[in-house]
């Protein structure tokens, strides 16, 4: 009954301070450009994820599995950096950086949630690229409709797990009187470093569930292009290499942003940290990563410059596109 209850027992709790990352730079000036910077990669981020989700809502050409998961990576990534820039730019404006303890409960649970699911979604993903080489004329049975749902179901699955799991472990903590959160949203390393009293329990299931969320789907990742590197190897068509490396390297390059960053703040030890390196460290992949994202697919992928070009010419008076799914 004392872990149903943990989030009542704590809702009496003084605010959270966050210190942020504008603070950063002592000068207003400074601030001010930052916060310009931060609200166009927020709008551009919303605006692109946005455009990727249509067009391949609207052009039957991208009526595939690849890019049906993809538009719902470009949903998650719209989440997930709504959960804390709107936050961090309202309370430049405000001048204050308050957060209560729901809130911050708040933001932590979705925050998880939303970037569990992007680790699995992508490492998910890459078994698409692996079928899609290794195995091209099974990949209509391999990579049905039911199974790019029941990929999108674990990849939810994970992400919730991580969530329900972490979130009362983290947030039923006993804090330190100061309450100031050296980081400009409440994440996970932080909020135990803020936290008083013995963490070795909390770390190790903390430690535990992150190479989980984590090595698990990079494994995924290793394995599937593992594979891939040999069957373009064993190709002697220099033009089918080509078209193999094209189609992947935009997933390489996602998946090498986001787990980089992302494995410096939870896998290397709090001796390597410092509040300065974890605020730029987040900031690259929960802020620049879901904006990189739609950008790398749609810069170097001609499917996703034809489909927009295509809604252009419909826009001028052209025939209409098929909406019929894959």
């Amino acid at each position: 009954m004392e872990n149903t209850n943990w989030l009542a027992n704590h809702t009496g709790r003084s605010d959270f301070i966050l210190v942020g990352i504008f603070r950063l730079f002592t000068q207003s000036a400074t601030s001010g450009f930052l916060f310009s910077i931060i609200f166009a990669i927020f709008f551009m981020a919303m605006m692109a994820n946005g455009i990727m989700i249509f067009l391949i809502h609207i052009d039957s050409h991208l009526h595939t599995p690849m890019y049906f998961l993809l538009s719902h990576l470009s949903f998650i990534d719209m989440m997930y950096i709504s959960t804390i820039v709107p936050k961090m730019l309202v309370d430049y404006l405000v001048g204050k950086g308050t957060i209560s303890f729901i809130a911050c409960t708040a933001q932590y649970f979705l925050y998880m949630g939303f970037v569990g699911a992007e680790f699995f979604l992508l490492g998910l993903m890459a078994y698409d690229r692996y079928v899609a080489i290794c195995n091209p004329l099974r990949y209509p049975v391999l990579m049905s409709h039911r199974v790019c749902w029941m990929i999108l179901a674990s990849s939810w699955f994970g992400g919730a797990l991580d969530s329900f799991l972490l979130t009362p472990i983290t947030m039923s903590l006993p804090f330190c009187s100061s309450h100031k959160i050296n980081h400009f949203f409440c994440e996970a390393p932080t909020m135990l470093r803020l936290a008083c009293g013995d963490k070795a329990a909390y770390e190790m299931v903390m430690y535990i569930c992150c190479v989980m969320m984590l090595l698990i789907p990079f494994s995924v990742v290793i394995a599937s292009y593992a594979q891939i590197l040999i069957t373009v190897h064993q190709m002697k068509s220099a033009e089918g290499k080509k078209k193999a490396f094209a189609t992947c390297s935009s997933h390489i390059m996602v998946v090498t942003l986001f787990y980089g960053a992302a494995l410096y703040t939870y896998m290397l030890p709090q001796s390597y940290h410092t509040p300065i390196k974890d605020k730029v460290f987040s900031a690259f992949y929960t802020i620049l990563t879901p904006l990189l994202n739609p950008l790398i697919y749609s810069l170097r992928n001609t499917d996703v410059t034809g489909a927009f070009k295509r809604i252009l010419s419909r826009c001028q008076g052209d025939p209409g596109v098929s909406r019929e799914g894959f």
